[in-house]
């Protein structure tokens, strides 16, 4: 199939030097909150690129759940392929494809754990079946059916059924800090504005980059 001539041209708005915020965590905010009003669908998918020792990139959409001048914020089980990279290299990069709003955002930066008192915190804030879904799948493991799957969440709500779910130690949430974040904005014949916030001994530097 040739798709040479698919394509849109990108006109909804320009991004200047001047309306950036000194902190990429305030413009990544004021950008997300535009996207919340915009009603894009789940505006808070991000996708996360890891490199385990084999050298092989790997990619997949998870969800953002929180973030702060810190970092960002996701929830895994630890034995995934995703948690089994980022035990071998901490190097990672976040991507928002916010394509309604004809922008998107890079980050990359150094993926860690968070403390088991703040994933115990995110976890008993899930709905009930996504608790024991979390006990229920071995992330990233090879399985036979889905029947099977079925069969196992039925077998944990009868187990469950009275009392708090109790916290698996093998799930929880990783904190990506950002070293360099981009900010992309869609523009007309190509000419897309692109700003990257550096991290600099604790001060960020914003520079333009090519399209």
């Amino acid at each position: 199939m040739n798709l040479f001539a698919m394509r849109n041209e990108y006109m909804m708005q320009g991004l200047h030097r001047k309306d950036l915020h000194p902190s990429p965590i305030k413009q990544f905010e004021l950008w997300f909150n535009q996207a919340l009003q915009a009603q894009l669908i789940e505006p808070n998918a991000m996708s996360l690129a890891t490199v385990g020792n084999e050298g092989l990139p790997s990619i997949r959409s998870v969800l953002l759940k929180s973030y702060d001048e810190e970092g960002f914020i996701f929830f895994s089980n630890y034995n995934s392929k995703k948690a089994q990279h980022i035990d071998q290299n901490p190097n990672v990069a976040l991507h928002f494809a916010w394509l309604g709003l004809e922008r998107q955002v890079k980050i990359e930066g150094i993926a860690t754990k968070i403390s088991k008192s703040a994933s115990l915190k995110y976890f008993l804030a899930r709905p009930k079946g996504s608790q024991i879904g979390a006990w229920v799948s071995h992330q990233s493991q090879i399985i036979s059916s889905r029947s099977l799957l079925e069969a196992k969440f039925e077998e944990m709500k009868r187990k469950f059924v009275e009392g708090k779910i109790p916290f698996p130690d093998f799930w929880g949430g990783y904190i990506v800090k950002p070293l360099t974040m981009e900010f992309w904005q869609g523009g007309k014949d190509r000419l897309h504005d692109r700003f990257e916030y550096r991290l600099n001994q604790n001060h960020w530097e914003i520079h333009r980059l090519a399209p």
